[in-house]
């Protein structure tokens, strides 16, 4: 009995000493702990032998139960902590995930980095102005890539037709040449309903740039092609048509003019000279057309100038054997077909490349004192004080060539002015001298004749006149052009009668009798800012029932001003006719 009481005694001192160990461990850290409560679980032997365990079950859930408390207080984080392992788990996931492949249409600008289905127009303008302004090859080829491949026609609202016209232009501009024809074709496939004239033209001015004259015109006969229907001419979309094809002529005739291309800038001038009469027709006014002709007039004078001096020829022999004596002239039959607004600096132009040079010849009383006949020539005939010398110094640009005075009857005899002859031909006429050198080709001759009516001069010299005026005009076979100036404040009076008469009697076939209204200024009250004029309904009436009467009822009425320079244009038209002979 006494073993058995200490053997029990012993056994509840064993367990008392697993429990205190048990309590222990608990707070010994995981990286130290290397058994646990449950590795000293103690077996006894009851007295039949049988191996029991000791009851320590609740023992074991109260420890596990107390490691729990503390574990879950030890491991509790702070708000940054438990944040910091929110994300951590989050890049776990994203790093399982399968990485999205790069985007196919990256750029190297910063502001728009790439290109993606959800770009919009001004994203793609905006890749394509940088891409061009820095010549990035790479950038434009993506945008094209972009645009061809990736997006459809409904792009951008629609506008996917105008982003590859401005592409087309911006490759054209980096000599792209590859881009822009597949640009130029898609667009020409895929949008030819929503084609804009003014992208058409831009395109154009971009081959021209690139000297690419063939893709450029068919494009203007393709896109930009006349309408067949002339009922529809004046609706604001053929206006804008034809005013885009008109720009791109002469964009085609000023290019090859300044590049010493006379054969297709020649070509181009007609097709503006075929236009003119459309656009006068469908009511554009020169204002909304706003033609260059200041600049195509100044490439063709600088043609001209490599023509003469031999160093520029045509590269189509059979077009030079129809250019004109004078390549502006070409530019001046154009601008006849054209709405005018009589800009100075365009005729001061014009003036400057068809006079280059202008000599008083003499002074003839008659027939044996005419120069040579181996010109066309002009003559300028009318009633005193009547403006025949202002007009001869309004159209060759000069401020005294002929002298003008406020007392009628200034001139006094038949004044011959030379332009564009050698230097010094006067010398030859009036002294004999021998002058080396040819004339130009336009070379011709202007004549001032004497006024009737009002000149103070005897009835005989002014017989005299007439009949030397007779003869010059019967027998002088270089005459190609009479200006009959008529004041336009009061129309026809007795001597322009007779000088009607007289052309009407005597003029040969191949004279063009022009009648000439001077001082339409005169008519318009107040400051004239418009460098307009205009007659009386009377006046004219009168001039055309005197005209019939007396034999030239079809000559054209011309109206001039010296002030206002009204008219310039159309009297150099028919002075072309002394210059081509």
């Amino acid at each position: 009995p006494s073993y058995e009481r200490n053997r029990s005694n012993l056994n509840m001192i064993f367990s008392a000493s697993l429990s205190v160990l048990a309590l222990l461990l608990v707070h010994v850290p995981h990286g130290v702990q290397s058994f646990s409560p449950h590795a000293c679980s103690h077996q006894r032997r009851t007295a039949s032998g049988v191996i029991m365990p000791t009851t320590t079950t609740s023992l074991h859930a109260t420890t596990e139960d107390t490691s729990t408390t503390t574990s879950t207080q030890k491991t509790k984080l702070s708000r940054p902590e438990r944040k910091k392992l929110e994300r951590e788990k989050k890049q776990k996931k994203k790093n399982g995930k399968k990485q999205p492949e790069q985007a196919k249409y990256t750029l190297h600008s910063n502001n728009i980095s790439e290109l993606t289905p959800s770009s919009n127009a001004d994203d793609v303008m905006k890749a394509i102005k940088r891409a061009q302004n820095r010549h990035d090859d790479h950038d434009l080829r993506i945008v094209k890539n972009f645009l061809v491949n990736e997006v459809d026609d409904h792009f951008a609202y629609g506008f996917r037709g105008s982003l590859l016209a401005r592409l087309a232009v911006g490759a054209l501009h980096m000599n792209s040449n590859d881009i822009a024809r597949d640009v130029i074709d898609v667009r020409k496939e895929y949008h030819r309903d929503s084609m804009l004239p003014m992208e058409s033209a831009a395109i154009i001015r971009g081959l021209l740039r690139i000297h690419n004259v063939t893709d450029a015109l068919d494009i203007l006969d393709d896109e930009l092609a006349v309408p067949d229907d002339e009922e529809t001419l004046d609706s604001s979309e053929n206006k804008e048509l034809l005013k885009q094809r008109a720009s791109s002529i002469a964009s085609i005739a000023s290019r090859h003019f300044f590049e010493g291309e006379p054969s297709m800038a020649v070509r181009a001038c007609t097709m503006l000279t075929e236009l003119g009469p459309i656009i006068r027709k469908c009511g554009l006014t020169a204002e909304e057309i706003n033609m260059p002709w200041t600049r195509i007039i100044q490439g063709a004078s600088e043609c001209e100038s490599g023509r003469r001096a031999g160093t520029i020829s045509p590269c189509d022999p059979e077009i030079a054997l129809n250019l004109p004596c004078n390549l502006v002239y070409c530019v001046l039959k154009a601008m006849t077909t054209f709405p005018s607004d009589n800009d100075d600096r365009t005729y001061e132009a014009l003036s400057n490349a068809l006079v280059r040079r202008t000599l008083f010849i003499t002074g003839a009383v008659s027939m044996e004192g005419c120069p040579d006949a181996d010109r066309g020539e002009v003559v300028f005939m009318g009633r005193s004080n009547v403006g025949k010398s202002s007009l001869v110094n309004m159209v060759t640009n000069r401020k005294s060539l002929a002298y003008t005075s406020k007392r009628p009857g200034k001139t006094q005899q038949f004044n011959y002015f030379a332009v564009n002859d050698k230097p010094g031909r006067e010398k030859e006429v009036r002294y004999g001298d021998e002058v080396r050198g040819e004339k130009d080709p336009d070379a011709f001759y202007i004549l001032d004749v004497p006024g009737f009516g009002f000149a103070k001069v005897p009835e005989k010299q002014r017989q005299e006149w007439s009949d030397f005026l007779s003869e010059y005009i019967e027998t002088r076979k270089t005459l190609r052009v009479i200006f009959h100036l008529i004041d336009g404040r009061h129309g026809p009076i007795d001597e322009d009668f007779n000088i009607m008469k007289q052309v009407g009697e005597q003029k040969p076939k191949g004279v063009q009798y022009v009648i000439v209204l001077t001082k339409a200024d005169k008519n318009i009250k107040g400051p004239n800012t418009t460098n307009s004029g205009k007659v009386q309904k009377k006046v004219l009436d009168k001039l055309r029932i005197a005209a019939k009467e007396n034999g030239v009822g079809t000559a054209p009425i011309l109206l001039t001003s010296a002030e206002t320079k009204l008219g310039r244009d159309d009297m150099w038209r028919y002075m072309r006719l002394a210059a081509e002979v």
